[in-house]
Order: structure tokens, then C-alpha cells, then sequence
């Protein structure tokens, strides 16, 4: 599953890369970051209910599968897992 970011405009992908590498050796703080991505990258569809289902019904899967590949998806995203134990 890959992630493509979508963009507000064709110059906001070189604002963001450079904004992006700035923040990573600490140039920039979390909070400009996040102002950053508001402004340069388009809104995220957020699925209803309805629309999950009918989801995981087309890609014929059962809840648990389909939760456990979000929960997947979301950790290679993100390197974490959210409830690791230390």
C-alpha cells in the first residue's frame, strides 16, 4: 500500500520537500511543520462507515483481515507500533 501525497499546487511539492528535509535536522519545529502541511498539502478523505464496509466487502475480507492490514500499513508508515510494550 503506497502513499501519495497530493499536493494544493504544482509549486507546493518543492515547498514542502524543503520544508520537510529543514524539519528532520531540526530547522523548523513540529508546529511550523504543521502549519506547513496544512497549507501546501490537499485535505485526506475520511471514510464513513458505510464506506469502510463497503471496502472490505469489494476487497472481500473479513473485519479482522482488514484491521490487521490497516494496523500493518500503519506501522510500516510510521516505523511503531502505537502499543508497543517497553
Amino acid at each position: 500500500m503506497s502513499k501519495t501525497k497530493k499536493y494544493k499546487s504544482d509549486i507546493k511539492p518543492a515547498i514542502h520537500e524543503i520544508a520537510s528535509g529543514m524539519h528532520d535536522v531540526g530547522m523548523i519545529d513540529k508546529q511550523t511543520m504543521r502549519r506547513l502541511n496544512d497549507s501546501c498539502l490537499a485535505p485526506v478523505h475520511e471514510f464513513n462507515a458505510n464506506e469502510i464496509k463497503a471496502l472490505r466487502q469489494r476487497e472481500e475480507v473479513s473485519q479482522s483481515v482488514f484491521a490487521s492490514d490497516c494496523t500493518a500499513a500503519h506501522e510500516a508508515r510510521f516505523g511503531v507500533r502505537k502499543y508497543s510494550k517497553r
